[in-house]
């Protein structure tokens, strides 16, 4: 059984197994790896880096998936062909707005999975800004940090929001609310107006 952390376990429950997809930025492919376990059949593993690829292909021959997963060299989505869920996960929250930013092939039906490591706020703000949707949202802690995860989908409605929904969006876990509270508190002291975020969000 290939052991994912709680990071990549939750872009892994947004996934349709059933459906093309592709990975951006594997790493060692190890989240391809555990959705062809759990019945994945056509994904694209792909990282801009030749090295991390290398590794890829060692866990996908391991496992014994060199079937189902193709590795791509790509920069973000320019080299990768239509996909129906694309995962972005590991990166900064402007990094994957401009992966997202550059799809060629997005519809309807395409679905994001995206997990930024920082910089969240910038990413809802452009989803939002530029089209896009948070369908789901949900938290996640590996490594004693606090995560979000994000189901993005396109609808072609450009909007704004609310700062409050640009630092806490739909993820209603705890303690990804308590760390944002604590990011606040950090800006709040130039910028009074989040303080009244945390003072909403904390009874």
């Amino acid at each position: 059984m290939i052991r994912i952390d709680d990071r990549l376990a939750a872009a892994a429950s947004f996934v349709r197994l059933d459906r093309r997809i592709c990975d951006v930025g594997t790493d060692h492919a190890l989240l391809p790896c555990f959705l062809c376990e759990q019945g994945a059949r056509d994904i694209i593993a792909s990282d801009v880096n030749e090295m991390p690829l290398e590794s890829a292909r060692a866990n996908i021959e391991k496992y014994g998936f060199s079937d189902r997963i193709r590795l791509i060299r790509s920069d973000g989505l320019a080299e990768i062909p239509p996909r129906d869920d694309v995962i972005i996960a590991g990166m900064g929250g402007e990094l994957i707005a401009r992966i997202v930013g550059g799809c060629t092939f997005v519809t309807s039906d395409t679905h994001f999975i995206l997990q930024p490591m920082t910089r969240a706020e910038h990413l809802r703000r452009f989803l939002y800004g530029n089209g896009y949707k948070i369908s789901g949202e949900k938290g996640a802690y590996s490594a004693g940090k606090a995560y979000t995860v994000m189901l993005v989908t396109y609808t072609g409605e450009k909007r704004g929001i609310s700062d409050e929904f640009a630092y806490f969006g739909k993820c209603a876990d705890p303690r990804y609310i308590m760390k944002v509270n604590g990011q606040l508190e950090k800006l709040g002291r130039s910028d009074p107006s989040l303080l009244r975020i945390i003072r909403k969000e904390t009874p």
